[in-house]
Order: structure tokens, then C-alpha cells, then sequence
């Protein structure tokens, strides 16, 4: 999960970061300049462009190792048919 600038400067900062070995979701609190952990939290931001074009990168990714898993899975039950006969 990523804090998130925004385009009004605020942060979305997932509700986790703020209470640490709290909360287990994946809820965002928005906060402002004026909150306590905006100085700490704002120099890891990325804006939410810089995050949807990480999220294209992972997909694009994603399909050739979903292609690469696809070919192992099909090679595998060659295999097992191969000894479904009882000759293997």
C-alpha cells in the first residue's frame, strides 16, 4: 500500500501506517499539512499518476508470468496423462 498525494496536497495514507499493528485493511485516511504525520509521511508519497503507471508495469508483468505459469501448467498435464495408463 502507497501514501498518495493528492492533487489539493492532502495525503491518503493507508490507516495501518497511522495505527501500527492495528488495523489490517485496506482503508486510506486522508490527512492535511497541519496533521502530525504528514512531514514524516509526505517525501514516500507518489501521486496517484505515478501509481496508476506503476499498476500498468505490474499487469504487463503480470501476463507473461501468467503466460510462462500457463505453458508449465499445460507441459504438467501432458505429463500426467501420459501416466494415466498405468505405463509410467
Amino acid at each position: 500500500m502507497f501514501v498518495i498525494k493528492l492533487p489539493n496536497g492532502n495525503l491518503l495514507v493507508p490507516e495501518s501506517v497511522l495505527e501500527p499493528g492495528g488495523v489490517t485493511g485496506d482503508a486510506y485516511v486522508e490527512i492535511t499539512p497541519r496533521d502530525a504525520d504528514y512531514q514524516r509521511l509526505a517525501p514516500d508519497a507518489v501521486s496517484q499518476a505515478e501509481l496508476d503507471q506503476r499498476r500498468r508495469r505490474w499487469q504487463e508483468g503480470d501476463e507473461a508470468l501468467r503466460q510462462e505459469f500457463e505453458a508449465f501448467l499445460a507441459a504438467r498435464a501432458g505429463q500426467d496423462s501420459q501416466g494415466s495408463d498405468g505405463q509410467g
